[in-house]
């Protein structure tokens, strides 16, 4: 049965190529283009978060008639094989491009090759893929670590610092790790007096920072990976001891607990992580490839970085348990195309919409 259901998928796709750069002509003119979200999970606040920050830009795009439908599929247990059958599905069904939010790097290439055979347009953003010939928007992990290295590096000519990493193996865990210390290297007066992995929780983060915090006689600033800034401020107050600059990660209890702090005593820090409103940069990358817009294949995506000035609007616009996010609009994402192809730096933040 399943080589049956391969030769008829071959051929399938066989056939769609043959039409399918007719079917993308005009695809705008026809009533907008159909872009579909393939995502491999949804079980946490980002992902949540992700599929909201889509369907708002997607229903703007509809009113614009820019796109026709721009539906949301997620697989049930993020399942590499699960999501490239369902990559498969969306060719036969037609769509312009796909969105991929990815359960593997490479185990979906084959399915993606398909899709671009067949003349879909495929971007991938978060857990990118591999494929070269698809487009792919990387997160600048390295430069989440090293921009709070910066910013304690700006306030404090020496520090003695703990670093919280994340999950341990894992490609964001170790270029979040690796962009600090590279940056650290041009202050030698800032130390790492002590590590822990927090697996990107507040409840593991604040554990093993009270484990760690006897063998520590001071500690000045304290650099995380997002998810763990909130669970590393509880565990110095529970030890009764000075709570340090720690680096917050956009989580609505870390924003939070900042606010209360900086009220209290005019404490000072940044929040900085991945926004779920990386899906709308992808999204709107889709459609400027079905417009004819040149787009370079890979993309550095800078993450979001709440500062003192921006704290109060994303508290305001962030759910409770969620993550701060932005909804990027289609002229954002066209002058971030534009600075990369020119080598300049991507645009500010937008400010909400």
């Amino acid at each position: 049965m399943k080589r049956v259901i391969a030769v008829v998928l071959i051929l399938s796709l066989f056939a769609m190529g043959t039409f399918a750069e007719g079917q993308k002509e005009g695809a705008g003119e026809k009533g907008g283009y159909r872009i579909a979200l393939s995502n491999d999970y949804a079980g946490n606040s980002w992902r949540q978060t992700m599929i909201k920050d889509w369907e708002t830009a997607a229903k703007i795009a509809i009113d614009k008639g820019i796109v026709k439908e721009a539906p949301v599929f997620t697989t049930n247990e993020s399942s590499a094989a699960e999501q490239a059958a369902q990559i498969q599905n969306l060719i036969l069904e037609g769509y312009d491009a796909i969105v991929l939010n990815a359960a593997s790097p490479t185990a979906l290439n084959g399915a993606v090759r398909q899709a671009l055979d067949a003349g879909i347009v495929v971007v991938s953003f978060d857990n990118v893929i591999t494929e070269e010939r698809a487009w792919r928007l990387v997160t600048d992990f390295q430069y989440m670590g090293a921009a709070q290295v910066e910013f304690i590096a700006d306030r404090m000519d020496s520090a003695d610092i703990l670093e919280i990493r994340g999950l341990a193996g894992t490609y964001v865990n170790d270029a979040i790790h690796e962009g600090a210390m590279e940056a650290l290297k041009n202050y030698p007066k800032l130390k790492i007096i002590g590590e822990v992995y927090g697996n990107w929780t507040q409840s593991v983060a604040q554990r093993e920072v009270a484990g760690i915090l006897p063998s520590l006689n001071n500690v000045d600033a304290v650099i995380t990976q997002g998810g763990d800034g909130y669970g590393a401020v509880k565990a110095f107050e529970a030890a009764g001891r000075e709570i340090p600059m720690v680096m917050m990660g956009n989580r609505y209890d870390e924003m939070t607990i900042w606010k209360e702090m900086k009220e209290d005593s005019g404490y000072e820090t940044i929040s900085i992580s991945i926004a779920p409103g990386v899906a709308t940069i992808a999204f709107w990358t889709a459609v400027e490839v079905l417009n004819g817009t040149d787009v370079p294949k890979e993309i550095l995506l800078p993450p979001l970085t709440v500062t003192e000035e921006s704290l109060d609007f994303h508290l305001e616009n962030t759910e409770p348990g969620g993550v701060a996010s932005i909804i990027y609009p289609q002229e954002w994402v066209q002058e971030l195309i534009k600075n990369w192809k020119a080598g300049d730096p991507p645009p500010a933040d937008p400010l909400p919409m």
